[in-house]
């Protein structure tokens, strides 16, 4: 079986990175994805669903050095589940309401802002961070 989930969006905070017990680098960050519509009454809606991202290994550095808060980025991985649900990681916050996070293991960050670009607008050429290459142009 195989499971897959893409995403494009921009970093809501800068990338965090920390080390697991066996000295392996691990970054996290979160991705905020927007879509606006029209409903049914004429008004426009805009949506925005938030994802939590880990990277692991030498991409880790990688997107820990490159990335920061506003850059658009572009997430290949797999959805990690609630063990419990089956569904994205639910919680209680503060004020006791429940809350879910969507939480994806990245196999894959491509670079989606110019190096100068700290929160413009379109995307632009890639950077696969896992390779030693650059230029990739994304087909969209």
């Amino acid at each position: 079986m195989y499971q897959s989930i893409t995403v494009i969006g921009r970093l809501g905070r800068d990338p965090e990175m920390r080390y697991m017990p066996n000295g392996d680098p691990v970054t996290s960050f979160s991705l905020a994805t927007d879509r606006a519509y029209t409903d049914k009454s004429g008004g426009k809606v805009k949506e925005t669903t938030w994802f939590r991202v880990s990277v692991f290994g030498k991409q880790a550095e990688t997107v820990n050095q490159y990335l920061s808060k506003g850059k658009m980025a572009l997430v290949e991985g797999r959805l990690t589940v609630d063990v419990k649900t089956g569904g994205p990681k639910t919680y209680t916050r503060q004020d006791g309401t429940v809350a879910a996070n969507f939480e994806i293991t990245a196999q894959t960050v491509r670079f989606l802002s110019p190096k100068d670009e700290s929160s413009g607008s379109g995307p632009v050429e890639g950077v696969d961070s896992g390779s030693s290459e650059g230029g990739d142009n994304i087909p969209f």
